[in-house]
């Protein structure tokens, strides 16, 4: 991006979209953590679900994607989409602790947006939420067919993907194409990236299922891993679930197979198992 078209950007999205909240930059806190992702698992509703806490004041909006697309944006434009030092602090006399945070699950497979994590925020905990890779990449996929970004068959795609995946060694630089809706489920190669630069302990994995079908032993999980105190929500979010026909069973049973070793490698590489 050329120096002219950064400092427009800067301008344009700190003083006309961001306003008020720009000019208090300097004001506002920084992330204590981030759903990081991974794409079509429920981080969006995670991240409702986890704003419903009495501890936790959200950002201005989800997604925000600055440590990839909007990093050019500068730090101040990063603070704008989080609540005041005030507002924390009050927060903080009231309940004991105030935490912010955001989601983004691009940030997932992105390397550079590890790198600038780990040297601008060494201490963020970072939540992953892990859904059934099969059902992962059948959503992503028919997202992408509602946008028109494709025209084809599921099962066609899904050939010609993992013949490219089986021709060539997984290389998580390419995650980010388009093209790359079922190397996405392969989370081990992802993990093993974040887990190079940050301690295990600063990294809590969840399960979709759970979300879904056990939200006290999310929130619990999730009130163990911030130090929050107890709090169980009957609100469920699942705001961008949409309906699509039934995958094929032979197609399902292809990914199931091509999927199994890279489960048992995750399962090997984070110490317990999900019902995939």
């Amino acid at each position: 991006m050329n120096k002219i078209k950064q400092i427009y950007q800067i301008f344009r999205y700190q003083i006309f979209q961001r306003h008020f909240y720009a000019l208090t930059g300097s004001l506002r806190v920084l992330p204590n953590f981030i759903i990081i992702g991974a794409m079509k698992s429920g981080t969006t509703s995670l991240y409702k679900y986890m704003s419903e806490h009495p501890c936790i004041l959200p950002a201005s909006y989800d997604e925000i994607g600055f440590f990839d697309s909007n990093f050019h944006l500068g730090f101040n434009w990063y603070r704008s989409m989080f609540p005041r030092k005030k507002q924390m602090q009050m927060v903080k006399e009231n309940k004991g602790i105030s935490l912010t945070g955001e989601d983004t699950p691009f940030y997932f497979w992105n390397i550079e947006s590890r790198d600038r994590i780990k040297k601008y925020l060494p201490k963020i905990k970072l939540i992953v939420i892990l859904r059934n890779p099969v059902d992962r990449a059948f959503s992503e996929f028919n997202n992408k067919i509602r946008n028109e970004e494709l025209d084809v068959n599921f099962e066609t795609y899904v050939k010609k993907e993992i013949q490219e995946l089986m021709d060539d060694p997984i290389d998580i630089s390419k995650f980010s194409h388009s093209s790359s809706i079922i190397s996405r489920g392969i989370y081990v190669t992802q993990l093993e990236m974040w887990y190079e630069l940050f301690p295990r302990n600063q990294i809590l994995i969840l399960n979709t299922n759970d979300l879904m079908n056990k939200s006290n032993k999310i929130q619990e999980s999730i009130c163990n891993f911030l130090n929050l105190p107890k709090f169980y929500s009957n609100q469920v979010f699942f705001e961008k679930r949409s309906k699509y026909e039934k995958m094929k069973s032979d197609t399902r049973s292809r990914l199931e197979e091509f999927y199994k070793p890279y489960n048992e490698s995750l399962y090997k590489l984070i110490g317990k198992r999900f019902d995939w």
